[in-house]
């Protein structure tokens, strides 16, 4: 039972939504207890036992919005629920076939760790926390039995999933199973191709990306390979789930942020979930992943531990002011590191790196964009790692993935425009290393913040603590309300108070 302040709204399973206002003592047959009081409708008033509260949950809803109160004597909340029921009816269906299909498939049950896989695992060049290590387990665990993996994995950016997934897909191409890794962005599926091609370039796994940095020729090359067999582990964008990319023996999909995908992806996902192990990463779980894990019809692993020597993203939400964006930069710059600038808007983009650049002329500053060409964008990601630029203009492409150690300050401009889990994600860009890491969250000066752009700002300042991506999805989820749920507009009663 989450913690109640007189006013809260709350929801009994039998008797719906009323407003808690109180505990009183109350003498029964000679027995004194404590009772929570709380208000429906007109004069209704229902005493719950303090020792009976599991009845009852804590409202959670879009803020600003008073539910309606339910009456004890009405109908209305019978309806409410039986409304809900028959909306998620189908949704449920559809997800009840896909599991049950799973359930009665036999898949590959995966050999135990070879000679291989020890020694490859052990050229990891960091400690794992005790948590990656439960984690890989656990997958490994799956991929040995016949059942269909769909296992869950989730962890703060920058917590080590992606080690996870790299020591799976390794012992996927141990049994000579092909592995695709689907990424939300280009430059992630880029990042990852490059961090998979590090970690295995002392085993004959061929590896190979797909994405629109690939021209069409070299595209129709990897299609070819892959189909003959002769590609193991192809990373992509969505590319991936086109009609002529065919496996010849797929037997691991790697899934980065699910959410990221639109319906026509994830109903292609749906076909490959029937019958391959699937493994599914996220920071931000969104509600119906969640709920999904906890009540068992996915298996979920947890990455609470951050890596040894991170420290929180020192986070500071003001108003943009030009003085503190160059004594932002300047001191990053002093200890020889690299700043992002987040500036969401491609059109003016050029002209914003062009005034930092007049506002302090020894920065070394370029700009990056989605809309940019491959090989333009390619060449930018490069400069800037190889620290040959020192601040980089860039949009939202950041927010996935991009992993560059010495960038340890990052600016958002116009922050109040963009979600709180996208916050979330960028701001986990920086902090990547045993370096102090500072995030600049910023919104236009004097300008009235919607209620709502007020919370996020509120909240992505309050969790700064590791571990806040549970947190995050949460409290995103009372920010916005719950109307996206199951990807209808149900009503927000039944689904989020867990009855």
């Amino acid at each position: 039972m989450q913690i109640l302040d007189c006013g809260d709204f709350i929801v009994h399973r039998k008797y719906g939504i009323g407003q808690y206002i109180g505990v009183n003592t109350i003498k029964a047959d000679g027995i004194i207890k404590d009772y929570i009081k709380i208000k429906y409708k007109g004069d209704d008033i229902l005493y719950i036992p303090t020792d009976s509260l599991d009845n009852i949950r804590k409202y959670i809803g879009a803020e600003g919005k008073e539910p309606k109160i339910n009456g004890l004597t009405s109908k209305d909340w019978e309806k409410t629920k039986a409304k809900v029921k028959s909306n998620l009816r189908q949704v449920a269906e559809e997800l009840i076939r896909l599991y049950a299909t799973r359930q009665k498939t036999t898949g590959f049950a995966f050999s135990k760790d070879t000679p291989w896989q020890q020694e490859f695992e052990n050229q990891f060049p960091f400690v794992e926390t005790d948590d990656q290590l439960r984690c890989i387990k656990e997958v490994k665990k799956d991929m040995e039995k016949t059942k269909p993996m769909d296992r869950l994995l989730c962890g703060d950016v920058g917590y080590g999933k992606t080690e996870v997934a790299i020591r799976a897909a390794f012992k996927a191409c141990m049994d000579q199973k092909q592995v695709a890794y689907l990424a939300p962005t280009t430059i992630l599926s880029q990042q990852q191709y490059e961090s998979f091609l590090d970690r295995m370039k002392e085993y004959p796994i061929k590896i190979e990306v797909l994405n629109r940095f690939r021209t069409a020729k070299e595209q129709k090359e990897i299609l070819k390979k892959l189909e003959l067999g002769e590609i193991d582990i192809l990373i992509g964008t969505h590319r991936l789930l086109s009609k002529d990319v065919l496996f010849k023996n797929l037997g691991l999909l790697i899934i980065d942020e699910e959410h990221r995908f639109g319906v026509k992806a994830k109903e292609k996902i749906k076909e490959y979930k029937t019958n391959v192990d699937v493994l599914t990463m996220t920071a931000t779980p969104i509600p119906r992943t969640l709920h999904m894990s906890i009540v068992g019809m996915r298996d979920m692993s947890v990455i609470y531990e951050p890596p040894q020597d991170r420290k929180p993203v020192q986070t500071y939400v003001l108003e943009y002011d030009d003085e503190v964006i160059k004594e932002a930069i300047t001191k990053e710059l002093e200890r020889d590191g690299q700043v992002f600038y987040l500036f969401n808007q491609v059109e003016n983009i050029e002209s914003k790196a062009n005034y930092l650049k007049k506002l302090i002329p020894e920065i070394k500053v370029d700009f990056a964009h989605g809309k940019m060409t491959g090989s333009a964008l390619e060449n930018i990601m490069e400069m800037f790692v190889n620290k040959e630029i020192n601040v980089l203009v860039c949009t939202t492409i950041l927010e996935s993935g991009i992993d560059i150690p010495n960038a340890n300050t990052i600016i958002v401009e116009n922050a109040d425009r963009l979600g709180l889990a996208q916050l979330y994600q960028i701001r986990g860009r920086v902090g990547r290393s045993n370096k102090q890491a500072y995030a600049y969250i910023t919104y236009r000066r004097n300008k009235a913040l919607s209620d709502e752009a007020d919370k996020r700002l509120k909240a992505i300042k309050e969790f700064t603590e590791f571990g806040s991506g549970f947190k995050i999805a949460m409290r995103d989820l009372e920010i916005r309300g719950a109307r996206e749920l199951n990807g209808r507009n149900a009503t927000w009663a039944y689904g989020t108070s867990r009855l």
